[in-house]
C-alpha cells in the first residue's frame, strides 16, 4: 500500500462519551487498534487488565490516564468543545502526530475555532477535523453514515483509510476552517429551528430559519477563509439539516423545550445546557462581529439564551427587519 494511503494502525481517543465510543467502534471495525480514555476515572479503572469492558471489541482497550494514549499513531479528540483546552493541557503526543478534532463548537471565552485552540495548545501536532451529519447511535448500529475528514493532503487520505468501511464513509478535504466552522455554527441554528417548532410556528418557519441561518454561515465562512464547496457539503449543509430537523439532536431538542415555554433556568437545571450551541452562540456572534459580519438569527438566539429577550419577542425582532433581496 502506498505510504500516502497507509492507515494509522494504532489510535488514541480522548473522550469516551457516546461519540468517542462510536468512533472507537468504527476504527475497530476498520481494523485498527484503539486506546480509549475517559475523563471519568472510575469508568476507566473498571477495566479488567487490558481487556475491554461494556461490550467493546478486543481491539479497543481502556486507558486510565491520557499518557497511555500519547504513543498512538493518531489521536482523536472527542471531548466536549468547551473542555478541549483543559484536556490538552500537559498532553504530549508524538511530534507531528495527527490530532483529529471530533468536537463541534467555538471556545466560549476566546471565540476561537477548535482548530485554533489546537494550534495554541499543541502547536507541533498535525491538525485535522472530523465532522459531518452523524448521530452516535446510528454509527454504533452500523447505519450508513458519511462524514468529512479535513487535513493536509498527505494526512487526510491516511485518516480516511483508518476509518473507512462499508457503513462509515469519510470524504477528504483540506479545508480545516470550513469543516470546523460548519460543525460549530450548525448547533446554534439547530436551537433556532427547535424554538420555531416549539412555539408552534410550523415547518415553513423552520425551513426559513434553516435557510437564513445557512446564509449567515456562508457569509462568516467567506470572511474566515472557508471554501464555499465545504459549507455546501457534508460538514456544512448536511450537518445543519440533520441537526436542525431531528429531535435526536440535543441542540434541536433544547430549542423545542425553550420554544414551548420552559424557562432557561429549568432547562439548565435538568442538564439540557449540555447542548453545545448554548455556549457556542455568544462566541459565534462575538467572532462574527470581530469580522464585521452580521448574523441576525445567531444574534437573536444568543439574546434568548442570555435571557435578554423572550422567544416570542425574538420572532418579532426578526420579522420586522427590513425586506431586501435574498
Amino acid at each position: 500500500m502506498p505510504e500516502e494511503t497507509k492507515a494509522y494502525d494504532n489510535l488514541g481517543i480522548l473522550g469516551a462519551g457516546a461519540w468517542g465510543t462510536a468512533l472507537a467502534l468504527v476504527a475497530a471495525k476498520a481494523g485498527r487498534t484503539v486506546m480509549l480514555w475517559s475523563q471519568n476515572r472510575t469508568w476507566a479503572e473498571a477495566r479488567d487488565g487490558d481487556r475491554p469492558i461494556s461490550g467493546l471489541p478486543a481491539t479497543v482497550s481502556l486507558a486510565v490516564s491520557r499518557e497511555e494514549t500519547e504513543a498512538a499513531d493518531a489521536i482523536l479528540l472527542a471531548v466536549p468543545a468547551q473542555h478541549l483546552r483543559a484536556v490538552l493541557s500537559g498532553f504530549r503526543p508524538k511530534r507531528s502526530c495527527p490530532v483529529v478534532i471530533c468536537a463541534k463548537g467555538i471556545e466560549h471565552a476566546t471565540g476561537l475555532l477548535m482548530t485554533e485552540v489546537l494550534a495554541e495548545t499543541l502547536p507541533h501536532s498535525e491538525p485535522a477535523v472530523l465532522s459531518g451529519p452523524s448521530f452516535a447511535h446510528d454509527v454504533v448500529q452500523g447505519l450508513p453514515t458519511a462524514v468529512t475528514i479535513a487535513a493536509r493532503a498527505p494526512i487526510a487520505p491516511r485518516l480516511q483509510a483508518s476509518f473507512g468501511h462499508a457503513s462509515f464513509r469519510p470524504y477528504t478535504s483540506e479545508d480545516l476552517i470550513g469543516v470546523a466552522l460548519g460543525g460549530a455554527a450548525k448547533n446554534v441554528y439547530a436551537i433556532a429551528c427547535g424554538v420555531a417548532i416549539g412555539m408552534g410556528l410550523g415547518e415553513s418557519a423552520r425551513a426559513a430559519l434553516l435557510a437564513r441561518g445557512f446564509a449567515e454561515l456562508r457569509r462568516l465562512g467567506a470572511s474566515l477563509g472557508a471554501k464555499e464547496e465545504t459549507l455546501m457539503g457534508l460538514s456544512g449543509l448536511g450537518d445543519l439539516v440533520l441537526t436542525a430537523t431531528s429531535p435526536t439532536s440535543r441542540n434541536y431538542s433544547f430549542g423545542l423545550l425553550l420554544g414551548a415555554g420552559h424557562p432557561l433556568a429549568e432547562l439548565r437545571a435538568r442538564g439540557q445546557s449540555l447542548a453545545e450551541g448554548v455556549a457556542t452562540a455568544p462566541a459565534l456572534v462575538a467572532r462574527a462581529r470581530r469580522e464585521g459580519i452580521e448574523l441576525p438569527v445567531a444574534e437573536t438566539i444568543a439574546e434568548i439564551l442570555d435571557g435578554r429577550i423572550a422567544p416570542s419577542e425574538a420572532l418579532l425582532q426578526l420579522m420586522v427587519r427590513p425586506l431586501k433581496m435574498e
